[in-house]
């Protein structure tokens, strides 16, 4: 443990399972005290709060859907409440819509939208009631932002690419209140939803200069440094942590 965040406080949006699970406990390593969101497995949710737990650090779940925007709020002030300040805004919680773009419904559309998109403008917002000098925000986009391979990825490559603009223009806004703004962009990742070992997994796997997908560590690892006291001077970033998927 290096504890570079001790006494620190973040919440991970969609932190009960895969990269959001990684992140969550890779902050907890380094120190900071961690607040999750989820949207309805509250067992998977305690899971994670209880490995944070056994670190020695505090935790807390809170239910909160990423299409209700006042949720989305609520989560966001109830952490600074219960644990006493904010420090680290992790926007995580996605959906992930796959199909051809004139056959996805106006539902879909509107979901990823809200939960995409407007989520995390509304967490950052909330969040702003909070932050002091020091503070971190992190959104998790996708390679898929930045190379397509595949048809059917529009709107959810629509929908992540909008974390650019809002990672750009913020870090600007935010820069004289020294918090920094940067995004992380994973590639293809080993989890429940996309598992290293699923029926396309080598052809995706192929795509990257590595040959072969991430765990949740190696994204957690670059979120842990950008929320660190050494990252300070690192604002505006988009990190591809994609084993040279983009490349």
């Amino acid at each position: 443990m290096t504890m570079t965040l001790n006494d620190k406080v973040a919440v991970v949006t969609g932190g009960s399972r895969g990269i959001g699970a990684g992140i969550a406990l890779r902050l907890a390593q380094d120190g900071a005290d961690v607040a999750l969101t989820y949207r309805q497995d509250a067992d998977r949710a305690a899971t994670v709060v209880k490995q944070i737990e056994a670190l020695g650090r505090r935790a807390v779940a809170i239910q909160a859907d990423g299409v209700d925007p006042t949720a989305v709020g609520d989560a966001v002030d109830r952490v600074a409440t219960e644990l006493g300040r904010l420090d680290i805004l992790v926007n995580n919680a996605a959906v992930f819509p796959v199909g051809p773009m004139d056959e996805l419904d106006m539902t879909e559309v509107e979901q990823t939208i809200a939960v995409n998109i407007r989520a995390p403008y509304v967490a950052v917002r909330a969040a702003l009631r909070h932050l002091s000098a020091g503070g971190r925000i992190i959104s998790i986009g996708s390679n898929v932002g930045e190379r397509a391979v595949f048809p059917g990825l529009t709107l959810y490559a629509m929908s992540k690419t909008a974390l650019v603009g809002l990672t750009r223009a913020l870090a600007r806004e935010l820069g004289p209140r020294h918090i920094t703004v940067n995004l992380v962009n994973p590639g293809p990742t080993d989890t429940d939803a996309n598992p290293a070992d699923g029926p396309n997994a080598a052809t995706i796997a192929g795509f990257t200069a590595l040959g072969r997908f991430a765990l949740p560590a190696d994204i957690a690892a670059t979120v842990a440094h950008l929320a660190s006291p050494e990252a300070g001077y690192l604002t505006g970033a988009v990190v591809n942590v994609d084993g040279g998927f983009t490349s």
